[in-house]
């Protein structure tokens, strides 16, 4: 089986009208997991970042900044 690398490159180069369509279906996917799915995923994803954070590859935002944006984007 081709790996993850592999499988990105060629979805990128499909054209946009396939890529929505490639988009669409893995989207569709991930609403069927399980919710014991969901919470495992979401827990190895705060953890990732966590980790990043702990190691200075990433920063804190406040919550006054994202409101901030948040608003600006919506209005």
């Amino acid at each position: 089986m081709a790996s993850l690398a592999e499988i990105i490159k060629g979805a990128m180069s499909l054209d946009v009208r396939d890529r929505a369509v490639l988009a669409g279906k893995l989207l569709d996917s991930l609403d069927k997991l399980s919710e014991a799915e969901a919470d495992r995923l979401w827990a190895e994803e705060s953890q990732r970042r966590l980790n990043q954070y702990r190691a200075g590859q990433a920063k804190a935002v406040s919550a006054d900044a994202v409101h901030a944006k948040v608003n600006k984007l919506l209005r």
